[in-house]
């Protein structure tokens, strides 16, 4: 027996299957004076922890080829650009962040509008599914049990065949976080390892040339940063990311709502954590977290989605700045 749905069609549901379901110490700069206040755990050098106790796992992963090559592509930014070290922090995380991570950006926003483009062919397929499953069920004696299974397992094949068709399926989406995240862990060990005087290059210390390679209120990178104006910077464009993202969800489903809660209590803890480390950590995650505002920013501009072929969605804006800021507005400043 044969249904033709939204033109396709299932199998015989007489066919579809019920499948079963050490201590660490502090380096001493050269003179024998303290450089900064650093708490053990922020300054403590790699070198210092024993293979085998319990910092080994970080041993490794401070000595590994990835973090190499960061510390080789900061180096070579500012080799050959010459400029200061916060300039060649800055240079080399708009650069990665342009050349890799937004158009991984634009990719997973692609993914996703044809996701969603496919909604309404889904729930028709899944309202005749539910149909035909529930007349086998009254023909065939089937209990509740037999019947939803054979509906949620049926189903999954069906939408898994719109994913393949469309070639959109949802964990292409994730390509950005697998990319991103271990290039911002990479990238801040290897500032680390600058920081604490871990890393050198051609027999000069990377540490020396930081310390008096700051700018303005932070003219040492290897010292916190005392005045909390960085750290503070880095979770209020945190928090804008996040609510950004919020104000652009109508109609969260409690798991959505839990993560984007989450988040927000991680951007928050980010401000004490980032006190604590140095500045040249910080100014990183700054950077980063500055590009990624403008990249959420970009990704809403029409002109730009079209010229990266993402395909229009039942929720795309013309004005799509204006309505974000009536939006924020009438959450965060009109509301009484």
């Amino acid at each position: 027996m044969l249904c033709r749905l939204g033109g396709r069609r299932l199998r015989p549901l007489c066919a579809l299957q019920l499948g079963a379901w050490g201590p660490q110490r502090a380096p001493t700069p050269a003179g024998g004076t303290e450089r900064s206040a650093l708490p053990l755990w922020a300054v403590g050098s790699v070198s210092a922890v024993s293979p085998g106790g319990a910092g080994g796992w970080y041993e490794a992963l401070a000595t590994s080829a990835p973090v190499q090559g960061a510390e080789e592509l900061l180096l070579g930014a500012h080799t050959a650009t010459g400029l200061p070290w916060w300039g060649s922090i800055l240079l080399t995380t708009v650069a990665l962040r342009g050349s890799i991570t937004l158009p991984l950006a634009a990719y997973q926003h692609y993914i996703l509008a044809k996701v969603e483009n496919l909604q309404p062919e889904i729930k028709n397929i899944a309202r005749h599914l539910n149909q035909e499953v529930a007349i086998r069920a009254n023909q065939l004696g089937w209990s509740k049990r037999v019947a939803r299974l054979t509906y949620l397992k049926n189903m999954r094949r069906l939408v898994s065949e719109l994913y393949v068709r469309d070639n959109c399926h949802p964990f292409k989406a994730t390509v950005l976080v697998w990319i991103q995240l271990p290039m911002w862990i990479f990238m801040s060990v290897a500032l680390r390892n600058f920081s604490t005087g871990a890393a050198h290059a051609q027999g000069f210390s990377v540490q020396e040339q930081l310390a008096t390679g700051g700018v303005l209120w932070f003219p040492d990178l290897t010292a916190v940063d005392s005045t909390w104006i960085l750290p503070v910077s880095l979770g209020v464009i945190n928090l804008l990311i996040v609510e950004i993202f919020a104000l652009q969800k109508i109609g969260m489903s409690r798991f959505q709502t839990y993560i984007t809660y989450f988040i927000r209590a991680v951007s928050v803890l980010m401000i004490p954590v980032a006190a604590t480390v140095p500045s040249s950590i910080v100014l990183y995650w700054l950077c980063s977290s500055c590009m990624g505002l403008s990249q959420n920013l970009l990704l809403r501009s029409p002109r730009f989605r079209q010229l990266c072929r993402i395909p229009l969605t039942k929720g795309d804006s013309d004005t799509p700045y204006k309505d974000l800021f009536a939006a924020f507005y009438s959450k965060f400043i009109s509301r009484k």
